[in-house]
């Protein structure tokens, strides 16, 4: 069980491979790009309701001087993007500039679509599109928001303040100047949508079905795995470990399981041993394995 194993043998793709693993996700960068388009344009900049960084800060100035939104963003962006050439890896670098290549094209192109002067409704589902699209961009390895390439090599550079709190200073400016702009009621509706966002986000990088690590400590763990095993049909792990106080060795089944299965696996446990202690964790991602993702 503690033994070594075999080196896996290495898995080399073959250029069909590569080619649909670029496609699908180009793929899903344009379809965020589209979505976080469609969020600024048919919600957000209709009723000057802004998001954090690059884009609110060229919204803000779009809104003063009438210059395109899109092709403003590509330029404020630019200079992010050049300097993340140098710290940062090539893959990441193609695939921001070509989100932001892309957004000022669909920024154009769903120009003059408002769906509502509602500005409830607007802070609502302008923030879940703008959170879904950009979660989506930011999961396959792209960006949109040149601040947080500014953010991630000053905290490099530095290390005086962290990328959270360094982000938090640049919105705080973008959004203290968008009250002035616009007022501040616009500003308040632009941090709620900035919020509901990054929930949005949250929820696209980590999953929407977020799974549970579980430990279980109990000295029936051959019949609880063997329970779990076949009442739930996934695996389980045996760890050793040693009690805090008694110094006694015991033995840990360890199981990762889907929250919707999750009631089952306490009901087979508490059946065979009403006292076995439980540690539930949060698990955003699971690869490989016998586990089901159901």
């Amino acid at each position: 069980m503690f033994g070594r194993h075999a080196k896996p043998p290495v898995v080399v793709k073959t250029k069909k491979q590569i080619f649909i693993d670029y496609f699908m996700r180009y793929l899903a960068l344009t379809i965020g790009v589209f979505i976080t388009a469609a969020a600024l344009e048919c919600f957000l900049v209709p009723n000057n309701v802004i998001d954090g960084g690059v884009i609110g800060l060229a919204m803000i100035i779009s809104s003063v001087t009438k210059f395109n939104l899109g092709l403003l963003i590509f330029i404020i962006d630019i200079p992010f993007i050049i300097l993340a050439l140098h710290k940062f890896q090539k893959s990441f670098v193609i695939q921001t500039f070509y989100s932001v290549a892309v957004l000022a094209f669909a920024t154009n192109l769903f120009h003059s679509h408002n769906f509502t002067h509602d500005l409830l409704l607007t802070t609502v589902f302008g923030g879940i599109f703008l959170g879904l699209g950009v979660g989506i961009i930011l999961r396959n390895n792209g960006s949109l928001d040149g601040t947080e390439i500014l953010s991630m090599w000053l905290f490099q550079k530095y290390k005086l303040f962290s990328v959270g709190q360094m982000l938090m200073c640049i919105n705080l400016f973008v959004y203290t100047v968008a009250g002035l702009v616009f007022g501040w009621d616009k500003a308040m509706y632009s941090v709620l949508t900035y919020f509901i966002a990054s929930r949005v986000i949250d929820m696209v990088m980590e999953g929407f079905n977020k799974m549970k690590s579980v430990r279980i400590f109990s000295p029936y763990y051959k019949e609880i795995g063997s329970a779990i095993m076949q009442e739930l049909d996934i695996s389980v792990t045996y760890m050793r470990g040693m009690g805090g106080y008694s110094r006694e060795e015991k033995i840990i089944t360890y199981c990762i399981v889907s929250r919707f299965d999750l009631p089952k696996l306490k009901d087979v446990v508490i059946n065979i041993d009403p006292s076995a202690f439980f540690a539930i964790g949060e698990v955003f991602e699971v690869h490989g394995g016998r586990f089901k993702n159901k």
